[in-house]
């Protein structure tokens, strides 16, 4: 899918390829405009540059940036790629699609924000830190008939994000799913998970899914 990941950015998974998919399925025409926030090594905003659309990605992480602008470099494919906090760099302008891939991991609270590479994943003790932001901010950037594709672990609230994106008056509901075996973050802190029951004690797999968001013309 890509060339290049510098330590230290989160490589693609199966979540990247589970919303890369729902991409294809979405199909932007050629000269679409394509928001992805969040963009890590720039995997799926390639894709869309790939289709011919007209493409922002967004990270808060400078090694995340300058990864995504080497692979765009490589593949020779023109992508806007900018640093900044979500939505902030991307907000003149609005987009047909935007896609979202943030930090869904639920983390225990150490008395502090993610930092360092557990940005990528770590997402708050309910795993919404950014969900509910994007759920917030991303309709206003969408144009009349937008669409608004999210990825993220059913343990952080697939009914809360289709809750709020509904709320906001966007036509919401779940087009993918995936079950995967646990990867290394969730291995770790599995006893916490049980403990706070947001895993069941026989569950052993985690559920991804694909929200599909669509503001109405």
């Amino acid at each position: 899918m890509i060339a290049l990941v510098l330590p230290g950015v989160y490589a693609p998974q199966d979540d990247t390829e589970l919303l890369a998919e729902a991409l294809h399925e979405e199909a932007p025409p050629p000269g679409a405009r394509v928001l992805d926030v969040g963009t890590g090594s720039g995997a799926l905003a390639l894709e869309a540059a790939r289709r011919g659309a007209e493409v922002t990605a967004v990270d808060v992480s400078r090694r995340a940036v300058w990864t995504a602008r080497l692979n765009a470099w490589l593949t020779r494919l023109p992508v806007r790629i900018r640093r900044g906090n979500l939505f902030a760099p991307a907000r003149d302008r609005t987009y047909d699609l935007i896609l979202a891939n943030p930090p869904y991991v639920p983390a225990p609270d150490a008395g502090r924000g993610p930092h360092g590479r557990a940005r990528a994943w770590d997402a708050g003790r309910d795993g919404r830190l950014l969900l509910d932001r994007i759920c917030r901010d991303a309709p206003a950037l969408l144009r009349p008939g937008g669409v608004l594709l999210i990825v993220h672990s059913a343990l952080s609230g697939s009914d809360r994000t289709l809750e709020l994106l509904r709320a906001a008056g966007l036509k919401a509901s779940v087009i993918r799913r995936r079950w995967i075996a646990f990867g290394p973050v969730l291995r770790a802190r599995e006893d916490w998970l049980r403990r706070s029951g947001l895993l069941a004690p026989a569950e052993d797999r985690e559920e991804l899914v694909v929200i599909r968001a669509e503001r109405p013309c």
